[in-house]
């Protein structure tokens, strides 16, 4: 077996150190239903994220209607699972004691595996339906089908009442839309809190698209340290303690370069300025 060389550039989510840049596979395998026109060339990215060290993948069973959880189950197959961290999700059509469950059992067939960690994907009104849903999720990690639970989209009014709704296990993740541009996670306490919790806040279009990749006010700061916009608008969220960004693994020549923002940090200074630059 393969394994996942060890990086330096770690964070904590629960009791695992993970690298701070992840691979994201939204549209890798499909959108809302399967793509089977770029499978070889999706594996063979997120195996090379894997040998250049990136041990983090998020996925989920609405990605291309369960596609994207099966290339990466094909992508991980060679290498040491425990070297590997693996994030999923449950869709709120799933919310529900034994519909969580089953949903749950259905992504790890077709990873090929268990999950380390398993969020609710969006929040839904009534709040009894995540209750039941925490619940369940709580009986998977006894089942040893997840190791840690975790929500996404969820703002912090709800993260506090999802919290409170536990009887077992902590709620150890919220995975939000975090950007240069869409910084509503600091300007909503949402990120100091979350510091706080010593829970990590998983970063989704970390680039916006791309549109920070062809900033140009960030590419100036990035000369100094020899790197890009799309890397200077990285490091400007895994500066966070706490933070973990998943830009979307849509190539190897991508991939690259976003393990290029990791390794370094901006100073107060730049950073400051790449707040100013979108």
């Amino acid at each position: 077996m393969k394994h996942v060389p060890i990086f330096d550039d770690l964070k904590r989510i629960g009791d695992d150190r993970v690298t701070a840049i992840g691979m994201g596979t939204w549209g890798i395998g499909g959108y809302e239903s399967p793509d089977y026109s770029r499978d070889k060339e999706s594996v063979e990215v997120l195996m090379h994220g894997l040998e250049l060290g990136i041990n983090l993948i998020d996925t989920a069973e609405f990605y291309g209607a369960g596609h994207s959880e099966e290339l990466v189950g094909e992508a991980i197959k060679d290498f040491e699972r425990e070297e590997i961290f693996i994030i999923s999700k449950v869709w709120p059509t799933h919310f529900g004691y034994e519909s969580a469950k089953k949903a749950a059992r259905a992504s790890t067939k077709r990873l090929g595996t268990y999950i380390d960690l398993y969020l609710l994907h969006w929040p839904v009104e009534d709040f009894r339906r995540i209750e039941e849903t925490l619940h369940a999720l709580e009986e998977l990690v006894d089942e040893g089908l997840i190791r840690y639970i975790g929500v996404s989209n969820f703002d912090l009014e709800l993260l506090k009442r999802s919290q409170e709704a536990m009887k077992k296990y902590e709620i150890v993740a919220n995975e939000v839309k975090y950007s240069l541009k869409d910084r509503w996670p600091e300007t909503s306490g949402l990120l100091d809190y979350m510091k706080k919790e010593k829970m990590a806040l998983i970063a989704y279009t970390p680039l916006e698209k791309g549109t920070l990749a062809r900033n140009e006010c960030l590419a100036e700061i990035g000369k100094a340290y020899g790197k890009t916009a799309a890397q200077v608008a990285l490091n400007y969220l895994i500066w966070e303690e706490n933070v973990v960004a998943i830009p979307k693994a849509g190539s190897k020549a991508h991939l690259e370069e976003n393990f290029g923002a990791m390794g370094w940090r901006l100073s107060k200074e730049d950073r400051e300025k790449a707040r100013r630059c979108v």
